[in-house]
Formats: structure tokens, sequence, C-alpha cells
């Protein structure tokens, strides 16, 4: 005769119903921190705060073999219209670069873009060793204190500037936030993608996760 099997005994009622408004209610806080950083990327997206500062300052992007790649054209492009409307005396580039990059970095591309574009050498100052949009903005911080720079315009992607922002708000930086201008059509599909990066990066520093995988995931599909 089989020996008699034993089944575990469900959880109670009360337990179940415990555990499913607890999923209800993490639900519930992360889509609500997620609406509400939506909206605040979306609103500084909307605005270009561009005036009368001591520097610009462009974030770097991907280059190709020492050409900036579209995004970063985009980017360098809009800076140099700012500097010839004498928004700023200045141009910082950032951006360094890694092992694949042939000894090019994206704040060296950066500079030489601007050089061909008329602006004098020394007009520019170049960051060539940051590796992500967190140290582009120590550096962005600590050239500000060797310059005496007290106020910044810093040019990026519209959805990439409300962390810029608070980032340098924690460095102790005054900045003015400038979009670059949109390239072509973006459809519904990438823009979600951005906005979607962009809380989850923006959720991984509030969390302080900045040397973990998931921060050197989302660091990696940045715009290139």
């Amino acid at each position: 005769m089989p020996p008699p099997t034993y089944r575990r005994p469900p959880p109670p009622p009360s337990r179940i119903h415990w555990l499913r408004s607890l999923m209800i209610l993490l639900l519930f806080g992360v889509l609500g921190w997620c609406g509400w950083v939506y909206q605040q990327i979306d609103a500084v997206a909307q605005v270009d705060e561009a005036q009368t500062a001591d520097a610009i300052a462009v974030f770097g992007a991907a280059e190709y073999s020492g050409r900036p790649s579209p995004v970063l054209h985009a980017r360098l492009d809009h800076a140099v219209g700012l500097y010839r409307k004498k928004i700023a005396p200045y141009v910082i580039t950032l951006g360094g670069g890694g092992d694949k990059d042939s000894g090019h970095t994206e704040g060296g591309v950066g500079r030489d873009y601007l050089l061909a574009n008329g602006i004098p050498f020394a007009d520019i100052i170049a960051e060539t060793h940051s590796i992500d949009t967190e140290q582009q903005v120590h550096r962005l911080a600590a050239i500000a204190t060797e310059n005496d720079f007290h106020s910044i315009v810093v040019v990026s992607d519209a959805t990439h500037l409300f962390r810029i922002r608070e980032l340098c708000q924690q460095a102790g930086l005054t900045v003015f936030t400038s979009p670059r201008p949109t390239l072509g059509h973006i459809s519904p599909y990438d823009m979600g993608q951005r906005y979607f990066h962009e809380i989850l990066s923006y959720t991984s520093m509030r969390l302080h996760l900045d040397e973990t995988w998931v921060h050197r995931w989302l660091e990696g599909k940045g715009d290139s």
C-alpha cells in the first residue's frame, strides 16, 4: 500500500487578500512614479532656457572614427548657433572615448568640429575623459570651478535635459537647458523608448545604482 501523500494546505484567504492588495499598491506606486518622472522630463524638454551665461556645455554622444554622429552633430550645430548669438563666450565639449575609438573622444571630436565652424581655439574647452552623463556633470563642475563660470547653458537632446539639470543642481551648478533640434521624424515608438530610457536612468540615479550593471546598461542604451 503506497504511503499517504500530504498536500500543503492553501494559504488562508486573508493572506492571499493581503498579498494581492500589496501587489496592487506597489503597481500603482510604480505607475505613479513613472508618470511623475515623465511629466518632469516632458516639461523640461518643451522649453529652451538659453540666455546669457558664462559658457555653453555640449554633452557628448557617439562619434564615428573622428566624425560626430548625427546626434552629436546636431548638438554641436546648436551650440555653434548659440555662440554666434553671443549667448556665452566659451563652449565646453564633454565626453571621452573607449578602447574601440582609436584614440578619438567625443569631447575632442566636438572641439575639432567647433574649430572647423569658426569658433576660436581659445574659446573652446574640451573634456575628454568622462564616460557617462554623471561623469560629464562632475567634469563640468570642475571646469566651472577652475574657470570661475557661474552659469552654463547645457545642450543635449530634449529628453536628456531633465536628468542633466538634476545632476547639475546636485553638483552646485546653475544651468539653463537648451535642447538641440529634432532630426527628421521621430516615430511614437522611438520617442517612447527615449522617455522610457530616461525614466529608468533617473530612477537608477535616485536609487544610487551608479556602479551597478543596470547603470552601465542604461548608459549603453543612450542616444548615439
